[in-house]
């Protein structure tokens, strides 16, 4: 399995935290210790830098791009506390809300799927999670919700909106925290708020991230963890059940610190990224077992 690579040179002065491509994979947006985001436009195995944003105070985590329905929006969140969300203008990106609500790093930003509108999901190290919601009345609301993670929430991820057997769209997500915790969520009628559904526990570390599978048709929800303690794990759940209990796989161990993992766009194969420079690809076999398929790292691709 290989793969054209383009590599160049940001020009970010500290340690980059986070990548993300646009909806249509023209745009690429990096963020830094150095407290800016970066813009650049890829095509063709070229890079042409954009715009640097440089409003943030302190290391910029996560970027995040909403769906360009809403225009060509983009979140970021830092360790000064405050989570900016950039709209394109005509003279460049400028901020058009500040969410300066938690006491702490916001450590983990994503957007809800664009069926459920211009909802942004927020955790943070004060152990609190928070959605961001722009109103028809054109306005910005705020929701706080509590205790997600008493010793903090390190990752956030929105389930598929549309699973099998479900008449309406999903308002699910999962979180991950500092308690060795990952917490899966969902919106309750009665309370107007999300409430946890599921504690799955199984690492012994804090979770460092947490990313749900994207719909590819099957009748099976996917989740993947990962954590300080080395582990990988996959969740799954069957819709046709009736029960709400996961079943847990564990990925081969890891040499370091998992600190990432990513899904491809058609659900079935996931990346890894390990505190040792080396990304690797997995997939399911027709047994249900998980294969690496490739690794990758800085100076070289091997399938």
């Amino acid at each position: 399995m290989s793969t054209n690579t383009l590599q160049f040179d940001t020009q970010h002065e500290d340690m980059i935290h986070d990548a993300q491509l646009d909806y249509y994979g023209k745009r690429l947006a990096t963020c830094s210790s150095d407290g800016s985001i970066r813009i650049f436009e890829v095509s063709n195995q070229q890079q042409k830098f954009v715009e640097a944003l440089k409003s943030h105070t302190g290391p910029v985590w996560q970027v995040s791009w909403a769906h360009p329905k809403f225009g060509s929006v983009l979140a970021s969140c830092s360790y000064d506390g405050t989570v900016l969300i950039w709209k394109e203008t005509g003279s460049g990106f400028a901020v058009i809300h500040k969410h300066d609500k938690h006491q702490a790093s916001v450590n983990a930003i994503a957007w809800a799927s664009h069926e459920l509108g211009p909802v942004l999901l927020c955790g943070s190290s004060d152990g609190k999670i928070s959605l961001v919601s722009f109103t028809e009345t054109g306005t910005w609301e705020v929701q706080m919700i509590r205790s997600a993670h008493a010793t903090g929430v390190n990752a956030v991820s929105w389930a598929p909106v549309i699973a099998a057997n479900e008449p309406t769209n999903l308002k699910q997500f999962a979180t991950g925290g500092c308690d060795n915790n990952v917490k899966i969520w969902a919106y309750s009628d009665e309370t107007k708020t999300h409430d946890v559904v599921q504690t799955l526990s199984g690492h012994s570390d804090w979770v460092r991230d947490v990313a749900f599978a994207p719909n590819s048709g099957l009748p099976r929800t996917y989740l993947a963890s990962c954590s300080q303690d080395k582990n990988v794990y996959i969740w799954t759940r069957d819709a046709q059940s009736e029960s709400l209990d996961w079943k847990q796989q564990a990925l081969e161990p890891f040499p370091d610190v998992v600190w990432r993992v990513s899904w491809s766009l058609s659900g079935n194969v996931l990346a890894v990224s390990c505190g040792d420079n080396r990304v690797t690809l997995w997939k399911e076999n027709v047994k249900g077992e998980w294969e690496c398929i490739s690794e990758a790292n800085e100076s070289s691709q091997t399938a």
